[in-house]
């Protein structure tokens, strides 16, 4: 009697569940499609990748709200691997076999992008990466919604020696010690010796992620640019270490207009933690600003600011947009696009659409995905900081320009395939 009185009493308590729709919920995620958010959330990255996470986020639930994908909602699956990059494979690893997700927004450096690669190869996943990079790659698995070094580093060290940008004649490449930076500076080095910069004007110099003391390495640069000839820093500086460098070049009065650096990997974001006044003129090199004037940045601007209050960040009233941003923003409408051309969320039938796919973007071009070589055209702006934390553009591409993964300052490069390698 007590058996069937407890099994009354389950089947009561199933009944109102089902009744108040909870019970529901287990039907509802069957007949969702299964999206990843693979963004550091804590340790050194979380400064720069916790945005990517909102805005992914924002992303899909404004792509829900008008009818999803296939007749389909879309269920965001976020993990944090915590800025350690072997945790990054394992976390890929998780959403690719466990979590069954049809694609992955993710990554922020490139340590961590070449740490997920092997496992997306192997599970036949799909990536999207939406951050400026060294290029020397070229994978079938996964689509570069970021820059090419022609897209940014490449334009930003021309802009420095020419008359508008100061004529530099030394430059000094400063960067976190990891692939990024330090192939980037190889191709600027390969750059600006064709160009006829002498060895002895080139300074390199690293340090590890989350380095916080800067005041030697400040002085170095202020000893280097006193030495006669106009001088420029080149910044690939990751993470939260770019508080501390800026802090210290604040202190130290080297100001813009005496030794300018262009930075590759702060934006608005990085700056909101920032006293910018000293900083007032200092460069940056993107693809897209928030100072940006045109109806689709307006409205990307608002609903980011109306996503932020609704969900209570925080800091929420004063929130920004960055170049990261709107790559995940591209990038997942595309991957929507792919997916209803394919009429189907299969990896290898989303590759097929993803060529040629174009996106109305908040830079204010129609932007598009190469036929072949799976990255963004992307139009270039150089930014100058304002006061506030904002840029002012100070110089820009007439539109989009076409991504060179395989750089040609890269001995051998010229004879490297523009397609990824087939399956």
């Amino acid at each position: 009697m007590k058996q069937r009185r407890n099994f009354l009493q389950a089947t009561a308590l199933t009944l109102a569940l089902a009744a108040s729709g909870l019970a529901a919920a287990t039907a509802y995620a069957a007949d969702t499609i299964k999206v990843g958010i693979l963004h550091s959330l804590s340790g050194t990255m979380a400064i720069s990748e916790t945005a990517l996470k909102e805005t992914a986020l924002m992303t899909i639930a404004d792509i829900n709200a008008h009818g999803g994908v296939l007749g389909k909602q879309l269920e965001p699956v976020v993990v944090d691997p915590a800025s350690n990059w072997p945790l990054f494979a394992e976390r890929a690893r998780q959403l690719l076999s466990q979590d069954n997700v049809a694609v992955v927004f993710g990554c922020w450096t490139s340590v961590s992008r070449k740490s997920v690669l092997p496992v997306f190869k192997e599970l036949n996943g799909l990536l999207f990466y939406p951050v400026q990079y060294e290029g020397e790659e070229l994978e079938r698995n996964v689509f570069y919604t970021g820059a090419a070094p022609n897209q940014q580093a490449i334009p930003a060290v021309e802009y420095l020696m020419s008359k508008d940008g100061g004529g530099a004649k030394r430059f000094v490449l400063l960067g976190t010690d990891y692939v990024y930076p330090r192939t980037t500076n190889k191709i600027l080095r390969a750059f600006l010796k064709s160009k006829g910069v002498a060895e002895s004007d080139i300074m390199e110099e690293y340090t590890p992620f989350g380095h916080s003391d800067y005041q030697t390495i400040i002085a170095k640069i202020k000893k280097f640019a006193s030495e006669g000839k106009k001088t420029a820093v080149v910044s690939t500086i990751n993470g939260d270490s770019n508080v501390p460098f800026y802090k210290e070049l604040g202190n130290a009065g080297l100001k813009a207009t005496e030794v300018p650096v262009v930075a590759f990997s702060v934006g608005e974001e990085e700056l909101r933690g920032v006293d910018t006044k000293p900083l007032v003129g200092e460069l940056a090199a993107w693809n897209y600003f928030e100072s940006l004037k045109n109806p689709v940045n307006q409205k990307f601007i608002a609903m980011y600011r109306a996503w932020a209050k609704k969900n209570n960040l925080p800091k929420a009233d004063s929130v920004v947009t960055n170049d990261p941003m709107e790559a995940t923003y591209i990038g997942i409408h595309m991957w929507k696009q792919a997916v209803e051309k394919a009429g189907s969320t299969d990896v290898d039938k989303v590759i097929a659409a993803m060529g040629g796919q174009t996106f109305k973007a908040p830079d204010g071009f129609e932007i598009k995905m190469d036929e072949k070589n799976h990255h963004l055209w992307k139009p270039v702006f150089i930014g100058e900081v304002k006061a506030d934390g904002q840029f002012n553009v100070v110089w820009k591409t007439k539109g989009p320009i076409r991504a060179q993964p395989w750089s040609p300052y890269i001995a051998g490069n010229d004879v490297k395939k523009d397609v990824p390698e087939p399956k």
